[in-house]
């Protein structure tokens, strides 16, 4: 999500201010067991997931209650990112080969839906998607002809039109993106990123004129048929965390965190040590978190070091003002608190 905002100072404090205390997730009752790699937090009481079987839930009393809201048209697909900007306006991503990968767009809280986009092309497949503002918006295909895909929106998400492929560099070899938890494509500002693996390297490309011309730079993070980065998070400022690793062997994965430091990434002094499929940075100073299947990160130094703080299974995890939520199998969504 493009939106991400300042964290209460009382929810994540830095180590100097915790008195011994760290953060912690406090789970929420879904009702489902559907797995929800798409999460868009609105605010501490509103907040959206979308996951496995069409299955599209929303919160407007901080997770208290969830709505089950997705389109009955999408009960046979895999929804892998929603966008969210307020109770009532959201646009959710479905995932898969040519017809599979669709848009979905509602306007009064889920009680209707409209597909704005059906994918007609078989060499497409469409992971992820972000928002600039409210009516800006950008979705990422795997390489087509051998580049890769943005889809654009300049009415929200009503309607949307495949960018001319002119300015984004080819592909290398193998090269794609991961689905994994709607942030292999991310904004801030006027600025969007995307992160690749699979091929020879994993590759970080950057946009500043809404998706037209894109730049590329590669990345130390360990790449392969199913290794790379998995997540994004950048700020307003620039700064920027990459997590990854390799989801087949998610209990190890060496190199597997990286941030920015102007042009060039650098692998994190300390990093996970293990697959990281989502992450997000808090909004307070440089505070950001990461979050897989084996459990979540928190880091104080904006992405140099890293330390363990859950070990429960979550894929995504997005932050607003106010509230930190996680989300991933089994139903699971969650709210971050501060334990002592």
């Amino acid at each position: 999500m493009a939106a991400v905002g300042a964290l209460a100072a009382l929810l994540l404090p830095a180590p100097a201010q915790a008195g011994g205390g760290s953060p912690g997730w406090q789970l929420t009752r879904t009702g489902t067991e559907a797995r929800f790699r798409g999460l868009a937090p609105v605010s501490a009481r509103v907040a959206w997931v979308a996951g496995s079987a069409g299955t599209v839930l929303r919160t407007v009393d901080g997770g208290r209650t969830w709505a089950s809201v997705g389109p009955a048209a999408a009960a046979e697909l895999e929804f892998r990112d929603i966008e969210a900007f307020d109770a009532r306006h959201a646009v959710a991503l479905t995932i898969g080969n040519g017809p599979d990968s669709r848009v979905y767009a509602t306007s009064d809280g889920g009680r209707t839906w409209s597909e704005t986009f059906r994918n007609d092309d078989p060499a497409a497949f469409y992971d992820c998607m972000t928002f600039l503002d409210r009516k800006r918006g950008l979705a990422l295909s795997d390489p087509v002809d051998g580049k890769f895909r943005i889809l654009a929106t300049r009415d929200g998400g009503r309607s949307w039109n495949v960018l001319p492929p002119a300015g984004m560099p080819a592909a290398l070899t193998g090269e794609f993106a991961f689905a994994a938890s709607g942030t292999c494509l991310v904004s801030a500002g006027d600025k969007a990123m995307f992160a690749t693996g699979g091929g020879a390297q994993s590759r970080v490309f950057t946009s500043r004129d809404g998706g037209r011309t894109w730049s590329v730079t590669a990345t130390p993070v360990p790449s392969g048929p199913s290794a790379g980065i998995y997540s994004l998070a950048v700020r307003r400022d620039g700064a920027a965390i990459a997590v990854g690793g390799d989801y087949v062997t998610p209990t190890a994965a060496p190199d597997g965190a990286a941030y920015l430091r102007g042009r060039t990434w650098t692998v994190a002094r300390t990093v996970p040590g293990e697959y990281r499929s989502g992450s997000a940075w808090t909004g307070r100073g440089g505070t950001a978190l990461a979050v897989g299947p084996t459990g979540s990160d928190v880091s104080y130094d904006a992405g140099r070091t890293w330390k363990r703080f859950d070990t429960g299974s979550f894929d995504a995890v997005e932050c607003v003002p106010g509230a930190c939520w996680s989300s991933g199998e089994k139903g699971r969504v969650a709210k971050l608190t501060h334990q002592h």
